[in-house]
């Protein structure tokens, strides 16, 4: 008999019960399923400002890869900081296979200092009806996603919560991860 090693993730669904061992002033940021970006300009009462860290092509990870059932290597990697008067609230790591920035989606996606967000959440583009997949975690210093960040961000706490959702995007998959930063918590979560 074979067996297969599963994956081990740090990353759970947000209905697991998961949501209740973070910290309740992250667990409305971590189970919001609006768009973020909105959210937060509401919160802030202006316009986020994108800083553009990385925009690349890349490997992905196992964890990443199995998102897009293993059938994907390599893909764009956008990595931003979403910042409030040059205070950084969030950083934002997107995945977009070759496959779902290309034809209609290609324009849409040069995103330049626009966050992914407004493109995700525009009225016109969200068309699945189905629920995306969204799934919290605890990330520290063994944490891939964590030290992804750290190398961009070096003020990231040694332990932060995130959040990663599996949109579709004119029925092409997008992975976006969002890691929550402490000055996220100087503004009203409504």
């Amino acid at each position: 008999m074979i067996h297969r090693r599963r994956l081990r993730s740090s990353w759970n669904r947000v209905d697991s019960g998961e949501l209740h061992q973070a910290p309740r002033q992250w667990q409305s940021w971590l189970s919001d399923t609006g768009s973020l970006t909105q959210k937060i300009e509401r919160a802030i009462g202006q316009k986020l400002e994108v800083v553009v860290l990385r925009d690349c092509r890349q490997n992905l990870n196992s964890d990443e890869s199995r998102y897009f059932h293993f059938n994907i290597k390599r893909c764009r990697i956008r990595e931003v900081l979403l910042c409030a008067n040059g205070m950084p609230l969030v950083m934002a790591n997107s995945i977009i296979p070759g496959r779902s920035s290309s034809g209609s989606n290609h324009e849409v996606l040069r995103l330049g200092k626009k966050p992914l967000g407004a493109v995700l959440f525009a009225k016109t583009r969200m068309r699945s009806k189905k629920k995306p997949l969204r799934e919290i975690a605890r990330l520290d210093k063994r944490n891939i996603l964590w030290k992804k960040c750290f190398q961009q961000y070096q003020k990231l706490p040694a332990v932060s919560w995130a959040r990663r959702t599996l949109y579709q995007l004119k029925g092409r998959p997008l992975l976006v991860s969002e890691v929550f930063l402490p000055a996220l918590l100087n503004y009203p979560n409504n």
